[in-house]
């Protein structure tokens, strides 16, 4: 297949564009600075090019003569605090991405969205999500066939995850202040994540459907915090803060360079990001540990 990924410079992106070329599709990456990403030049078969995905007449061209679009853009934090920013991203993009397939007649859409998100969620990151989902499934027709996918938090060697906390944790001496400790995560490895991309091109049976996705355990937050402590040798001690100091944390932070924590995330984390099926039998894929995974690329070594 001739295929287009939005956000295929990104952490899921890399990992997507690295499996399609080599189950021997051809990828067209979209990206606003192709010079910062030559990494992907090397794959063969992929092509880099510069682009405002955002402007429905580059999509259309870029679209032309294409099989399949794969959506992966998604923020974490918004340059704002009024929800603008998750919605141009979440929202307003598939629609241009929906209408940009219908004009170059692609009939194959697949969409990232989130674990549990819907336009009623309590957070911005959760709405703006749901929307684009709605949107994305609301095209699905005889010309366009449309599939998305509602993971858990992602982790593997690029992360902005178990990555993030691990060099906190590092930055952080003796007490650990964490907020939302008890929040309920199901991590899923980033590589059976685009498996499940790779594997639904092609199949009917995934048509028109939203699959989440989950790994195989349930942690708490503190749980995967303290994890990571001990994977990288360091003696902390985790302080779980209440709702009102966590909340507190995030007003704070999302001040601080590169938004580590803000309020939206603090109510992203409200809603149990956990899977109440197992990884879907379609895809036949045994879903990777995080506890097996992430001391190949997280260990003392690297301190």
């Amino acid at each position: 297949m001739q295929i287009a990924v939005l956000g295929g410079t990104g952490f899921v992106g890399q990992s997507l564009c690295a499996q399609l070329v080599m189950a021997g599709h051809a990828v067209r990456v979209l990206t606003r600075h192709r010079e910062r990403h030559r990494d992907l030049l090397v794959l063969p078969s992929a092509q880099v090019v510069e682009a405002d995905v955002h402007n429905p007449a580059v999509l259309r061209r870029e679209f032309e003569g294409l099989d399949a679009v794969v959506n992966l853009v998604g923020i974490l934090n918004e340059s704002g605090r009024d929800g603008k920013g998750f919605e141009r991203a979440h929202a307003e993009l598939p629609a241009k991405v929906v209408q940009a397939c219908r004009q170059s007649s692609v009939t194959r859409l697949l969409h990232m969205s989130a674990l549990h998100a819907s336009p009623d969620g309590p957070s911005h990151y959760l709405r703006s999500k749901g929307r684009g989902e709605q949107i994305v499934h609301g095209a699905e027709s005889s010309t366009l066939h449309v599939t998305s996918f509602r993971p858990s938090v992602i982790f593997g060697p690029r992360d902005s995850f178990t990555n993030r906390f691990a060099g906190l944790l590092r930055q952080v001496p003796y007490v650990f202040p964490l907020a939302c400790a008890a929040a309920r995560l199901q991590p899923v490895y980033v590589e059976d994540v685009v498996q499940a991309f790779v594997l639904a091109l092609d199949r009917h049976t995934t048509f028109g459907q939203r699959y989440n996705l989950c790994g195989p355990q349930v942690y708490t937050l503190r749980e995967i915090v303290t994890y990571l402590a001990r994977q990288l040798g360091l003696k902390r001690h985790i302080l779980p803060l209440n709702n009102a100091l966590s909340y507190a944390q995030g007003a704070v932070l999302q001040f601080a360079p590169g938004k580590p924590f803000t309020p939206d995330n603090y109510r992203s984390l409200q809603v149990a990001s956990v899977c109440d099926a197992r990884f879907p039998d379609i895809f036949g894929i045994t879903p990777g540990r995080l506890d097996e995974i992430v001391p190949t690329y997280i260990s003392r070594k690297s301190l």
